[in-house]
Parts: structure tokens; sequence; C-alpha cells
């Protein structure tokens, strides 16, 4: 009896467990990107836009775009798959123009300043995101309109999708971090106050990747 009794908490505390991580996936992706609005003011200089636009390109809408398929924290979890993948595609299609906008401030920003371009491992490391960003968006067509996935699985095209996907969200997360460490944010807040914004990215990478990695095998289980 109390075997049967471990068994079955065992999935409850499984389910909870995920369910918290999958909020608290959502409450910092909502409260990083506001805070960091608040700080850049967007509008008030060509500066401003690019940390705004590319924390809510990889911060929020790529986060919310993933977690639109979290079985455990979806805000549409009782919609069907073909409206989830809707929501995800607007999601990311919102990401890849804020990335792309973000790019072009900060490009727009040091040609007015006479500056040198991508001179910074952020700098580089963002440029190269943003490129893989709308790689991984052309990639994703044959998904929306099938009869382009001619003589490919479309389960191997979803699982490559997911893959792919997670390793541009982490080049995003790792984009962000990096640019915590520029003069600009670190001359902006406080020491105690960088190590916290600096755990948001790296919880909401690892907790996406836990979300990815956990549903690849379940389907791995499925299969088997």
């Amino acid at each position: 009896m109390a075997k049967g009794s471990e068994t079955e908490a065992e999935p409850r505390v499984y389910g909870f467990t995920r369910t918290v991580s999958a909020w608290l996936a959502h409450i910092i992706s909502v409260v990083f990107s506001v805070f960091v609005a608040f700080l850049s003011r967007p509008g008030t200089s060509w500066f401003s836009w690019h940390p705004f636009l590319m924390t809510l390109a990889f911060g929020f809408f790529m986060t919310e775009g993933i977690l639109v398929f979290s079985p455990h924290g979806s805000l549409i979890q009782k919609y069907s798959h073909k409206t989830k993948s809707r929501v995800h595609l607007v999601l990311q299609s919102l990401c890849a123009s804020c990335a792309v906008l973000g790019l072009a401030a900060i490009f727009y920003n040091k040609h007015l300043s006479d500056k040198p371009h991508f001179t910074s491992w952020h700098g580089l490391l963002g440029l190269l995101t943003v490129c893989v960003v709308g790689v991984q968006s052309l990639a994703a067509a044959p998904l929306n309109y099938p009869f382009l996935a001619k003589g490919w699985s479309l389960a191997k095209l979803k699982r490559y999708h997911a893959a792919s996907g997670l390793v541009v969200y982490l080049l995003g997360s790792t984009s962000l971090l990096l640019g915590l460490c520029s003069a600009w944010f670190t001359a902006t807040v406080r020491e105690y106050t960088w190590y916290l914004s600096a755990l948001c990215p790296v919880i909401c990478a690892v907790l996406i990747m836990n979300q990815v990695s956990s549903a690849y095998v379940a389907k791995k289980r499925l299969q088997s």
C-alpha cells in the first residue's frame, strides 16, 4: 500500500514542479523585460531601442513562444496543437522582427557616433544570433506549409526544429547575459541588481532547456 502511494505521489510531485517551473519562466520573462524597458526608456535615443527590443525579442517573445507548447504551463493549454502552432508562429515572428530592429538600432547608433561595429563578444554573438534566427524562421516554413517538405518526414523536421530552436534560444540568452556586462548596464544598476538581472536569462534558459529535452524524451518513450 505504501509503495502504491509513493508511485502515485511521484507523478503529482513531477507535475507540480513542472508547473511551478513553467510559471516561473512566465514571470521572469515579463519582469525582466519590463525592468530593462524601465532602464532603457525606449524612444529617448537610438541606443535605447537596442536593449529594449533585444530583451523583448529573446527575453519575452521567444520564451513565451516556446512555453506555448508546455504541457504544464501553456497559457493556451486547452487549445488544439494547430492553434498553439499558429500562436507560436506569431510570437516567433515578433521575436525575429524585434531582433532585426534592435540590431538596426544599435548599428545606426554606432554609425551616428562614428564607432566601430561588432567589436565585442556581445556584438558578434548578437549578430550571429539574429542571423540564425532568420535561418531558423525560414527553415520552419515546411512545418507551416507541408507541401514544401517534399521527401522529408514532418516528424523529423519537428524534432530538428525543436533542437535548433533550443540552440537559438541559448544563443539569445547568452547574448542577453553578455549585454548585461556592457558599460551601459553595469553603470546603470547596482551590484546586487546586476546579479539578480543576470539570473533571469540563466534561469529561463535552464527551464526552457529542461522543457524541450523532457518533451523529446517523452516522445522517444512513446515511440519505443
